[in-house]
């Protein structure tokens, strides 16, 4: 199958490396991978495994300019003449969706998140074949647009289990970070993901506080990075932290590209996100390495998380809870690598997907 995939750019985030990992797996399959894009620091990713890229404005959303930046769409995709279009975001939707018009080309979406109910939005759920991230998103979408159940279809986000595979520790890595951080025999309590306010680490602070009192060697893990909008934030965060004197008990790493190995020497995964999650990649990740998750009830981590197994549930914003289940997951043992290797790994991702794309070829 020839398979074009559209998105508004390829910088950073999950949309972008889910393209990525499909557009490689389907070239390592045989099929043809095209991705369209206004560009970013991932198309050499994307050309070195094997894909073509296309540089195209499907990114803007300037009304003013969206007819003939479809009218370019439309003359590629007669060209490519493609098996499928996938896409995976609003603008790209919309220029595909009136491209296509013509062309009667079979026509996927994926709804990667609870994007605010709109008719702009509502474009996501026209695809012949409607993928969710999680039955979360699956939910809000039949709750918020008058969609047809049978077309859709729940494919979580997929891990790669050659990176997040707890036989694969990198000793020397993990040695040598702790020795950097002073972790040795500290009871690692790990936060993973970009210092915003919607990942609540007020709470986790808090409930480090809390937690020190029973777990003297407690030690909350902060990994990652900080915007340059962010700066007023993280200042409040260490503020925070002063104030209640946790500087023995609170470390910021900044962001960092081995975070397999972060997950694998932290004896806890905590996901504090205020605003729901459309799938929790990072948790599913986390319990790949067998590490117990406690993550806020809500969102696509519902699907993932099996509370007192693999981790915890807590309330938004309850750091008395999260220092409950931080002490209580002391206790979990677990095989985390099967249970995600059964239901969340890359591979049910791609199979499922072609199973999507088979439908409508045939």
């Amino acid at each position: 199958m020839k398979i074009v995939q559209l998105l508004p750019e390829l910088n950073e985030g999950g949309v972008e490396r889910g393209t990525m990992e499909l557009s490689r797996e389907l070239v390592k399959l045989g099929h043809k991978s095209i991705v369209i894009s206004s560009g970013g620091k991932l198309v050499s990713q994307i050309e070195a495994d094997g894909a073509e890229h296309i540089t195209l404005d499907i990114c803007s959303k300037n009304s003013f300019t969206a007819p003939l930046r479809m009218l370019r769409l439309r003359k590629i995709l007669r060209e490519l003449k493609p098996d499928i279009l996938h896409a995976r975001s609003r603008v790209p939707a919309w220029l595909t969706y009136w491209a296509n018009k013509k062309l009667g080309l079979p026509f996927v979406t994926t709804v990667h998140g609870f994007n605010s109910v709109s008719t702009y939005s509502a474009i996501m759920t026209k695809g012949d074949r409607v993928i969710c991230v999680s039955s979360a998103v699956e939910s809000y979408i039949k709750k918020h647009y008058d969609v047809d159940k049978d077309k859709i279809e729940v494919i979580p986000r997929g891990v790669d289990l050659d990176i997040f595979n707890p036989n694969n520790i990198d000793i020397k890595f993990i040695d040598e970070f702790k020795e950097r951080y002073e972790l040795e025999d500290r009871y690692i309590v790990t936060s993973v993901g970009r210092i915003t306010q919607l990942k609540d680490l007020e709470t986790f602070i808090n409930a480090i506080s809390l937690v020190k009192n029973r777990i003297p060697n407690v030690l909350g893990l902060i990994v990652g990075g900080v915007r340059e909008d962010k700066e007023g934030y993280f200042n409040l965060l260490k503020e925070k932290i002063e104030k209640l004197n946790l500087q023995k008990y609170i470390t910021f790493t900044g962001s960092q590209s081995r975070v397999e190995q972060i997950y694998a020497l932290s004896d806890v995964v905590v996901s504090s996100s205020k605003k729901p999650e459309s799938f929790g990649r990072s948790v599913a990740e986390a319990i790949a390495m067998n590490r117990p998750v406690i993550a806020t009830n809500h969102g696509g981590v519902l699907d993932i998380v099996i509370d007192g197994k693999n981790g915890y549930f807590y309330s938004v914003g309850s750091s008395k809870e999260l220092s409950q289940k931080i002490e209580d997951a002391k206790n979990l043992r677990f095989d985390g690598y099967s249970y995600i290797e059964n239901n969340f790994s890359l591979n049910n991702m791609i199979e499922k997907t072609l199973e999507v794309y088979n439908m409508e070829v045939c």
